[in-house]
């Protein structure tokens, strides 16, 4: 019985989840043997004589200087990192208001309030950006990090009002009324009492509208046109293709380090980015 315990777990679970694993982390992989790949193994047949395309064994740095020196891609990251920044905090105070709102609130038609701004997440950004670049036209902000900053909560603040609306009604409404009967005011409440307890919720949010800010490339696309004012998605496609002639040292270079900070926030914060999610779903 115990060997076929152990029997049903490697076939069900351990090998499952290696393949899954493999999988998941294979382009990350290749991205990095890349950067470091010299040009006379990148544009080598794979039939070729001692070539193997999975590992190098002359490994080198000139795709990475070529990154930083021939390109603006320091400009490029601190761009980013200024939009996702930005957008993430006004997505973040607005989803946290409208979903203690939602949630807290007794007012006529909330729940049909709370089930339309999750729709307009649904709503595909390609049909979006449209309207917008007219918007972004009229007043004149286009090629400005300010057409990308007041144009990503339109799809950030909806999933994090529904995220903070779930989190909120997991929270036990005797906390705030103890609050209350001690004379807080509902704001003190909100303030001092359920906003600490809805940390992960926060966190979990926030790491959900920084991640889609860093990554979202249509917006990025038609709203800025200057090299100095792109942001990283944008930056290495435009600036590391050009015509059918591909960089793939330095484009591979870019992604990889481009994706390296949204790795780092979802380490640092993966604890309470799964308990938020929990506490989202049990709402």
């Amino acid at each position: 019985m115990i060997e076929g315990a152990i029997w049903r777990r490697w076939v069900f679970f351990r090998i499952p989840l290696f393949l899954f694993i493999l999988v998941l982390l294979f382009p990350f992989y290749w991205m990095a043997i890349t950067s470091f790949r010299p040009d006379g193994e990148l544009y080598r047949p794979w039939n070729a004589i001692n070539y193997n395309p999975f590992w190098t064994w002359k490994p080198t740095l000139v795709h990475v200087q070529y990154l930083f020196r021939e390109t603006m891609f320091t400009t490029w990251l601190w761009n980013t990192m200024l939009i996702a920044l930005a957008s993430t905090a006004i997505s973040l105070v607005c989803g946290v208001f409208a979903g203690y709102a939602l949630s807290r609130l007794n007012f006529r038609f909330a729940g049909l309030l709370g089930t339309g701004i999750f729709i307009t997440y649904l709503v595909p950004q390609t049909l979006l950006f449209i309207p917008l670049s007219e918007i972004i036209r009229n007043y004149r902000l286009g090629d400005t990090p300010w057409s990308l900053i007041l144009t990503y909560p339109t799809f950030l603040i909806p999933f994090c009002t529904w995220l903070m609306m779930g989190y909120f009604k997991a929270i036990p409404r005797e906390l705030e009324e103890c609050a209350r009967i001690d004379g807080a005011s509902r704001w003190q409440a909100m303030l001092y009492i359920i906003v600490p307890v809805a940390v992960p919720g926060i966190l979990s949010a926030g790491i959900f509208a920084f991640t889609l800010s860093w990554n979202e490339f249509i917006y990025a696309l038609v709203f800025l046109s200057s090299p100095e004012q792109k942001t990283v998605p944008v930056g290495v496609v435009s600036e590391l293709i050009r015509g059918d002639v591909f960089f793939w040292g330095p484009l591979m270079a870019g992604a990889l380090l481009g994706s390296i900070p949204v790795a780092l926030v979802y380490s640092f914060f993966v604890e309470h980015y799964v308990s938020g999610l929990t506490g989202s779903v049990k709402g």
